[in-house]
């Protein structure tokens, strides 16, 4: 497993030049003049050139790319076009908030969507059944902008049972915890259900219960345990989700996180801000799934890793 891990590592370092690549050319590609937002709306053509210069963004966007990654690679994020703070100084004030919101919502979304799957494959074409799904649909249907807003409108603006935003208590969490970690649940849900129904229908489940193993046991000691690799691996691709959908839900609810920062860079033309925040989550997918390979050892021990 040590080769293993230290050849996927190996491998981070090409997948992230290569997104390097990709992202500084998106983010140049974005309309509008950081220069002009800088120098502000009154500043004259020369003062707008002298910032650009200043900013080095009026040398070629080759001799721009490679300054950007001598800079990374001495760990050098640069400083955010907006506030003149170091660019790891912003990242890491938004980082924490982004990161609770983000196991919060995977906790919940993986524990309900495990409970619904495992009932709707116990249950399966009873009303336990058909209500999960309808629930697990509507979870995806629904767009978690729309959601946010409705869950604000009720919980917060009718009843006053839960803060509209921001981070004061451990209240704040709940309504965008919920929000974000919907969808996942959902998926949760429909992949655990197919799964199980399929181990359930496997030769050792039958012997286990002719043996007089109860129901329970069979489901949970060993059809669960099995039927968990597929889900495992949705599950890894879902925090992708997460990351995304973070964006648009630390907006609805004025979330102090790496996606508002980003929504909020975006807006402004941060350059610096906006390669830092793209490149971390694409290591931080990246780092997810290793970790959802190495759990497929554990739970399933046949695996071997070469």
């Amino acid at each position: 497993m040590f080769r293993f891990i230290i050849k996927r590592i190996l491998e981070i370092i090409p997948i992230l030049f290569l997104v390097s690549i990709f992202i500084f050319m998106f983010v140049h590609m974005i309309p509008g003049d950081p220069a002009r937002l800088v120098a502000g709306v009154d500043a004259t053509l020369a003062d707008v050139e002298l910032v650009r210069e200043e900013l080095g963004l009026d040398k070629p966007i080759v001799e721009q790319y490679f300054t950007y990654m001598k800079n990374l690679v001495q760990g050098d994020l640069g400083k955010s076009l907006k506030t003149g703070r170091a660019v790891s100084e912003e990242i890491g004030a938004r980082f924490m908030p982004t990161f609770w919101l983000t196991v919060w919502s995977m906790a919940w979304a993986v524990i309900i969507g495990l409970l619904i799957g495992v009932v709707s494959a116990t249950k399966r074409n009873k009303w336990q059944d058909y209500f999960g799904m309808f629930g697990a649909v509507s979870g995806l249907s629904l767009p978690s902008f729309w959601l946010g807003l409705m869950l604000i409108q009720l919980f917060a603006v009718k009843l006053g049972w839960l803060p509209t935003g921001g981070m004061e208590t451990w209240k704040s969490f709940i309504l965008p915890a919920f929000t974000l970690g919907t969808g996942v649940a959902a998926v949760v849900a429909r992949f655990t259900r197919s799964s199980l129904m399929d181990v359930l229908k496997e030769d050792y489940i039958r012997t286990g219960r002719s043996k007089g193993l109860s129901e329970r046991k069979v489901t949970w000691g060993h059809g669960l345990r099995n039927a968990m690799i597929p889900v495992v691996t949705m599950t890894g691709l879902q925090f992708g989700f997460l990351l995304g959908g973070s964006v648009v839900i630390e907006t609805v609810f004025s979330w102090p996180g790496l996606g508002k920062l980003l929504i909020d860079s975006v807006a402004y033309r941060d350059y610096p801000v906006i390669q830092a925040e793209m490149l971390i989550f694409a290591l931080e997918f990246i780092v997810i799934n290793l970790i959802v390979d190495l759990l497929y050892g554990i739970l399933n021990p046949q695996i071997r890793y070469e």
